[in-house]
């Protein structure tokens, strides 16, 4: 048995084949397992609660692991100790997710093209067709992810306390969720994964995309995101398609499209769940 893992902050995506691509097990799903946020012992009890995972841990023989939080030695490394013991028999590869994004949306396996992810995190690199390059370390959440999920999750909350949003717009968000000071606060300083909690409010901005102010709200943080990040390929996008996956890249097209032209590079290709590019490419692996 051979498992793909696609992993976000938010949730984990498994699926279970066999060498010839057949899938073995209906997809699992469990929280996302980022190692630059949760500790070992996070990691493995997310992973142990599992019962499917737990009662086929024995006869794994490959895991390939694409996650959030992967793009550093020390937490990849932490992360694979834990699934190399969680899943005794198996060979086991961790790597970041923009390699999953890179996989899923390119159209030639060489193709070299700028590839972003924009769901509760975000990211950029260029792929020349064989490696991938980035040029800026991430910093995490706190300080980066630009036009990701908890980005904008921040900047509605932002607005709704600062009194930047529409009386409308506000009202909705008020019935929408929880906005007490003291339970946003213990969410973000006292609870695991507050970029995860953050990314939760997303779902508002993008309910409510025919509001003017929140079209701006997207198109600023594509904006931002596209200054600080993709501008750093400025000479690779000259020639080859910047690719997109990604919740929030896939439901935000339109807007990415706008300012993309506003900004003199052209978009590729949008993929929601990368998972699914992943299974056909490491089929062909094992074959």
């Amino acid at each position: 048995m051979i498992l793909i893992v696609d992993s976000g902050s938010t949730k984990c995506d498994w699926i279970a084949i066999d060498k010839n691509g057949n899938q073995l097990l209906e997809k699992i799903r469990t929280k996302g397992l980022n190692p630059a946020i949760l500790s070992e012992k996070k990691l493995r009890k997310t992973i142990n609660k599992s019962k499917e995972l737990t009662a086929n841990k024995d006869v794994v023989t490959n895991v390939y692991f694409y996650g959030a939080g992967c793009g550093t030695e020390n937490p990849r490394i932490a992360l694979k100790i834990v699934l190399q013991q969680f899943f005794p028999n198996a060979l086991v590869e961790v790597s970041e997710d923009t390699m999953a994004a890179v996989y899923a949306t390119i159209n030639t396996p060489n193709e070299a093209a700028v590839v972003c992810i924009l769901g509760t995190g975000s990211n950029c690199s260029y792929y020349n067709g064989k490696t991938l390059e980035q040029r800026v370390d991430s910093l995490g959440y706190t300080l980066m992810d630009d036009a990701s999920g908890n980005y904008f999750g921040k900047q509605l909350i932002r607005d709704y306390y600062f009194n930047h949003m529409p009386e409308n717009i506000k009202i909705a968000f008020e019935d929408k969720y929880n906005l007490d000071a003291d339970y946003i606060k213990h969410n973000l300083y006292k609870q695991p994964n507050p970029n995860a909690y953050l990314a939760n409010f997303a779902e508002f901005m993008i309910l409510n995309k025919d509001s003017e102010y929140i079209r701006e709200l997207i198109k600023n943080g594509i904006r931002l995101f596209s200054k600080n990040m993709i501008l750093q390929f400025k000479e690779e996008i000259k020639t080859v398609p910047v690719h997109f996956a990604g919740s929030i890249a896939y439901f935000c097209k339109d807007e990415i499209k706008q300012v993309a032209k506003e900004l003199g590079y052209k978009t590729g290709n949008f993929e929601r769940r990368p998972i699914e590019g992943l299974v056909s490419f490491h089929t062909k692996q094992h074959n």
